[in-house]
């Protein structure tokens, strides 16, 4: 918990730890209206994942832009202008009045949705280099956090509002206003400047962090594919309210938040690849209470596959910034945006499974790919970055 306190005890780790929070509180109160996006439009889940997926493509398209942006305008500003843009553009969704428009609205949001992902990141390894006080874990913390917000408080909101855009609004609002009041503790500072003959990217460098980004995939991929689908699995397969299918969402988000507060002080104790490993196979174990379709064990159930997914990814990242021979900021990014990558894909298979097979063959393929993380986890990184 020394992280958190850090964290809660000075501005200049809360405002960047609240972007991330920021970040997830848009996405969360947006996936809570993906059952009101269904009925609204009339769409199967094919088609959902079709409007997903300019998720993923608006991603893909602003990662080869990002490192330059970040370098030229620096990891402070990048940051304050992503979460502005990204909160803003979040309004559209509920507002277009066709499918066509719904999926273009997605497509800008996942350009700055990568961008503020990323760039968030960076501003957290540059801090914690310089500072030499780590809180990887407890921003990743605050993320989670920020689902639990939006999707808890955003459930009670729900029926509040009878238009969604009013309940959209008043949330994008509060974000733009909070983060432009905390940018100024971030706004200015910049990756250090690394010269370009101690930086090596041989072969042998780079190979540790596929692996690592492999991992990173998979994880973020579930994260992503419970983030946008967990309501729907609910609503569809187990048969609850609306107003109901947002509390797997909730309990997934409440117990990744609280794995990540405690997840600096697990790793001091146990160390980084035993977390991995057992963070997956909890994980594993969470979806067998998933797919059971009662309503007791399936809200149980995304609970602890979020306490075990909770502190993979802040580990995958720990490792990626101590990979020999590469820059921590620049195995971070790399670690970060390809599993950026997968989080919104993962919406998008989901959907496409779904239509295919049914929503339960799509959460059996999600406990199928955790074996496959915790075998690279427990093969693979642990012979490669032993001590």
């Amino acid at each position: 918990m020394h992280s958190l306190r850090l964290i809660l005890s000075n501005w200049n780790y809360f405002a960047p730890s609240w972007v991330f929070a920021s970040l997830n509180i848009m996405t969360g109160t947006w996936v809570l209206y993906l059952p009101h996006i269904k009925t609204k439009f009339g769409l199967n889940d094919a088609e959902i994942g079709v409007a997903l997926f300019c998720l993923a493509v608006g991603l893909l398209i602003s990662i080869p832009f990002i490192p330059y942006l970040n370098n030229k305008y620096g990891v402070g500003r990048s940051t304050k202008a992503g979460i502005l843009f990204y909160a803003l553009l979040f309004n559209l969704p509920l507002a277009v009045p066709t499918y066509i428009a719904l999926c273009g609205s997605l497509l800008v949001i996942g350009i700055f949705s990568g961008f503020t992902d990323i760039s968030m990141n960076a501003l957290v390894s540059t801090i914690e280099t310089k500072e030499k006080k780590p809180f990887m874990a407890a921003a990743h913390g605050f993320f989670s956090l920020g689902g639990f917000v939006g999707a808890g408080i955003g459930s009670i909101l729900l029926v509040l509002f009878a238009n969604p855009v009013w309940h959209m609004f008043f949330v994008s609002l509060f974000i733009i206003l909070s983060n432009l009041l905390l940018s100024k503790h971030y706004y200015s500072i910049k990756e250090e400047v690394i010269p370009e003959q101690k930086t090596t990217y041989s072969y042998n460098n780079i190979q540790p962090l596929l692996g690592l980004a492999i991992v990173g995939f998979i994880i973020m991929f579930n994260e992503g594919a419970v983030e946008h689908w967990s309501n729907l699995f609910l609503f569809d397969m187990v048969q609850v309210s609306e107003s109901q299918a947002g509390l797997g969402f909730i309990a997934f988000s409440l117990c990744m938040t609280l794995g990540r507060f405690l997840g600096d002080n697990l790793s001091q104790k146990y160390g980084t690849i035993t977390i991995i490993c057992y963070g997956s196979l909890t994980a594993f174990v969470a979806y067998f209470l998933i797919l059971s379709t009662n309503f007791i064990f399936t809200v149980a159930g995304f609970g602890v596959l979020g306490l075990g997914l909770s502190v993979i990814i802040p580990e995958v990242f720990r490792l990626a910034g101590q990979t020999k021979g590469i820059p921590a900021s620049t195995g971070i990014s790399i670690v970060s945006g390809i599993g950026f990558v997968g989080f919104m894909i993962g919406p998008v298979l989901l959907g496409f499974i779904s239509n295919w097979t049914s929503l339960t063959s799509s959460f059996h393929f999600l406990s199928l790919s955790i074996i496959i993380a915790l075998g690279l986890a427990f093969f693979h990184l642990k012979t490669t970055y032993a001590k």
